[in-house]
């Protein structure tokens, strides 16, 4: 029996998570990339609850860093950075309900796949930034080009090479009426940089806006925990998804599941309070659907609870913090 006919989906009536109609979104269909989550831009796919779509994301730089020798200072945009595809509207989702988005796939896209990271000034985990303002001197600019394949992993160099560990490191719904940057995580997901939200997991999301509104993009070929300089291994790939909808179950934050465990997932400044909020959902969600009372789950997670930190480089910080279902069922 697989976990999915045991999840979160299974009791809520989505037992197997039963594939319907299968959509592709091409660079071509989807036309205008999209650097802000909001309810105005027009929905390039809609679908039916159910649906599996496959989509075309870029980099985080939609292609524009080609040579290592680049100045990402002289090329980039700020802020049009971090392209996002869609909006796919989903047919029925309403505020209060929640996106179900199981992961299948994220293979490298391209003729010659390649991963990019690189520097960029003020930005990163221990540099100097606009939020932190310090004297220092920003760090030189500096770009790396790695080959990155399915069956052969990532080639750092001719020593090292690199596990294949894709994930999608920006997917979210819209938010009901705040137009907000790609660039940042919230309420309603974004760019939490999270290698949990990987193939084989299925993040929920809350419903704000109809029709759910859902974008993704920002795919990594892997990434240490933080993302430290602030770019993991960007690369352009083919995403499926099946998208499911759950109606009347209301939350604010994203939630995760796998094989192993459950998540929820904050994001805020400082760090302790996406902490805080993570941890408060998971609590909550102990209590709502695994019978627990709030004290209970609190002291329990004291002793068994853990925290993944997903960035620590962007507008706002994201932690997942989990228990293992071994625990809970």
């Amino acid at each position: 029996m697989s976990w999915l006919e045991t999840s979160i989906m299974a009791r809520r009536g989505l037992a197997k998570g039963k594939p319907g109609k299968t959509h592709s979104i091409t660079e071509q269909s989807q036309g205008k990339y999209h650097y802000v989550y909001g309810p105005y831009a027009k929905p390039v796919l809609t679908v039916d609850p159910g649906a599996v779509i496959s989509a075309e994301t870029h980099d985080a730089f939609e292609g524009k860093i080609k040579h290592e020798t680049d100045k990402p200072s002289e090329i980039l945009n700020f802020p049009f950075l971090n392209p996002q595809n869609g909006p796919i509207y989903v047919n029925g989702a309403e505020k209060g309900d929640t996106l179900a988005v199981y992961i299948k796939s994220i293979v490298p896209r391209g003729p010659q796949p390649v991963g990019t990271t690189c520097l960029i000034r003020e930005f990163g985990g221990l540099v100097a930034t606009g939020d932190t303002a310090l004297l220092n001197p920003p760090l030189p600019e500096r770009v790396k080009k790695v080959e990155v394949t399915l069956e052969g992993g990532i080639k750092w160099s001719d020593k090292l090479t690199l596990p294949y560990q894709p994930f999608i490191g920006t997917i979210g719904t819209s938010p009901e009426i705040e137009a907000i940057t790609s660039l940042q995580p919230d309420y309603y997901g974004g760019n939490m940089d999270l290698p949990d939200v990987a193939v084989d997991a299925v993040i929920y999301l809350p419903v704000n806006a109809p029709g759910a509104l859902l974008y993704l993009g920002d795919c990594h070929a892997t990434q240490g925990d933080g993302e430290l300089c602030g770019v993991a291994l960007e690369h352009p790939t083919v995403t499926t998804l099946q998208v499911d909808l759950i109606k009347k179950w209301t939350f604010k934050w994203p939630r995760l599941e796998n094989d192993r465990f459950f998540m929820t997932i904050g994001s805020g400044r400082p760090m302790e309070d996406a902490a805080r909020i993570a941890y408060r959902e998971l609590v909550r969600w102990m209590a709502a659907d695994f019978g627990f009372a709030e004290l209970d789950a609190y002291m329990l997670l004291t002793q068994c609870g853990r925290v993944r930190l997903g960035n620590m480089v962007d507008p706002k910080y994201t932690l997942g913090a989990s228990i293992l279902k071994s625990y809970l069922t």
